[in-house]
């Protein structure tokens, strides 16, 4: 790896999260960057605030993991119904019934058709509001992880607000909505469109929306300077072309900060499913200790850290349908399942600076015996990064609880990792590691409470962050659900956010999980 990486290379390769996340094509998130930073140039924004509109673009979907959980409780499938709400005017009623539901309803039958119809007339209102408020936060959030300016963080906050005021998280209207925002929400309406049927569909698609979402003003000059927008978003390699016009002063990440940055990500990943909540963190733990108890030489042992906390990228592309189903999967469930290595090492192998690790992250299920996925390697072709990262993932994954069984305890998931090295699958060498890392951490007491936050906030943060109700908590800790919801708001209040997502990020990023 070289001394520093571009962030627009990163965040260029690391935007396929969002296109998965969303279900939508891949590159969609660089040709909306691609548009949008045209458009704020034609508009002639000061190339700082072109910087804005450039990193808002690449970052706009991000936080999409934030309501899977919710968006597969509601409607069944996450990744249909986002599909589903990109190609919706949520302004035009009548869209709601001839583009929206359909496309729920594409692949239900029988009762589950009748279902997501019942739940779209009681529960739809509200549905896209707090969807978005939920995104938003995640998406803000993750910039100020990632060290984007005050601008970038407002306008990831905003970009999906209305310009009439009935939109989301705040209900901004008008100029109130930051520009930046304005521009990459007409952009990436244009861009989506454009791939779905050309330009005259993402003109009339901009049009439709002007004066309710859109920005009239903004929309108008797209489609005066359409052609010569949407042509440039389309020619060559998009990724190439967004290191070309990245604005300056061109940003690097030093690979000292490249862990924070692949932590910020990991966390996105597992914020999909409430029972995966500070996995890939809990893995690089694991990981790293066991690779310096192996003795890997510090660069190899860095490349080993980062495909931990990035391993599980790919669980993105899978439905929450499949996740979170208690009983047995199919066959062809569980093919998707196989494939997450795989799109986690595509994602990881976008990006010049992490395609180092893209191999090991992808091998992270492989086992000694040939009978892993995605590869079905065996032994001779594992190298031991790989063969660690695949005994700390399953001894962590052992250790939380998943919807088919309980949680192990560290004991339990030991004798279990064990028992999978002598069965030759799990190589010995870093099983034995790994448990003593796990095994040898020093104990520590309670990590320092941030936000003011007391024992009993951070009891109840953990308990909202797995997908418990006010009710479900005010059960668990034996008290009235008033004083649940009482401390709830508290929570929140205190840390800044009002989404069960943007809280467990917070908790994850601040090591407060139990």
């Amino acid at each position: 790896m070289s001394a520093d990486a571009r962030l627009a290379d990163l965040l260029a390769g690391l935007s396929l999260i969002s296109d998965l996340g969303m279900g939508l094509p891949p590159d969609d998130a660089v040709r909306s960057c691609l548009v949008a930073t045209a458009l704020a140039r034609t508009l002639g924004l000061h190339e700082r605030e072109v910087a804005d509109v450039f990193y808002d673009a690449l970052l706009q979907h991000i936080g999409c993991t934030g309501y899977a959980h919710e968006t597969y409780l509601v409607w069944g499938d996450d990744l249909a119904a986002n599909r589903a709400a990109q190609r919706t005017n949520f302004a035009d009623t009548r869209e709601l019934l001839t583009v929206y539901l359909p496309t729920l309803l594409r692949d239900a039958d029988g009762w589950d058709r009748a279902r997501v119809a019942v739940r779209f007339l009681t529960q739809g209102p509200g549905f896209l509001k707090r969807f978005t408020t939920a995104s938003c936060e995640v998406a803000a959030l993750t910039a100020r992880r990632l060290g984007l300016p005050d601008g970038v963080q407002r306008s990831l906050r905003q970009y999906l607000e209305w310009w009439n005021g009935k939109g989301s998280p705040d209900g901004l209207a008008g100029e109130d909505i930051a520009l930046t925002g304005r521009i990459v929400h007409v952009a990436s309406v244009a861009a989506k469109f454009d791939v779905i049927g050309g330009r005259a569909l993402a003109v009339d698609a901009v049009r439709r929306r002007a004066g309710t979402i859109l920005d009239p003003a903004i929309a108008g000059i797209f489609a005066t300077h359409a052609a010569e927008l949407l042509e440039d978003a389309s020619r060559d390699d998009p990724r190439r072309r967004i290191l070309e016009i990245e604005p300056e002063p061109v940003r690097a990440v030093p690979t000292a900060r490249l862990p924070e940055l692949a932590a910020a990500f990991g966390d996105i990943a597992d914020l999909k499913t409430p029972f995966t909540h500070g996995h890939s963190a809990g893995v690089a733990r694991l990981a790293h200790a066991a690779g310096e108890r192996l003795a890997l030489e510090a660069p190899e042992l860095m490349r080993l850290n980062l495909a931990a906390l990035l391993h599980d990228l790919g669980r993105v592309a899978v439905s929450d349908s499949l996740w979170e189903k208690p009983g047995r999967l199919t066959t062809g469930e569980w093919e998707q399942i196989r494939l997450h290595p795989y799109h986690s090492e595509r994602i990881l192998s976008c990006s010049a600076a992490l395609a180092p690790v893209a191999v090991v992250a992808g091998l992270h299920h492989e086992r000694m015996d040939g009978s892993g996925y995605h590869r079905g390697c065996t032994a001779a072709q594992i190298p031991l990064p790989a063969r660690i990262l695949a005994a700390a993932d399953a001894l962590q994954a052992m250790t939380q609880a998943r919807p088919h069984r309980g949680a192990m305890t560290v004991e339990e998931a030991a004798e279990r990792v064990h028992e999978e090295a002598a069965g030759g699958r799990l190589d010995p060498d870093a099983v034995r590691a790994v448990v003593g890392a796990a095994g040898g951490a020093p104990r520590r007491g309670a990590p320092p409470r941030p936000a003011g936050l007391s024992d009993r906030e951070v009891e109840v943060l953990g308990l909202v962050a797995s997908g418990l109700s006010n009710r479900e908590v005010a059960r668990r800790l034996v008290i009235s659900p008033r004083t649940a919801e009482h401390h709830v708001q508290h929570i929140y209040a205190k840390i800044g956010v009002s989404s069960r997502a943007s809280a467990a990020l917070f908790a994850m990023e601040h090591g407060l999980l139990p």
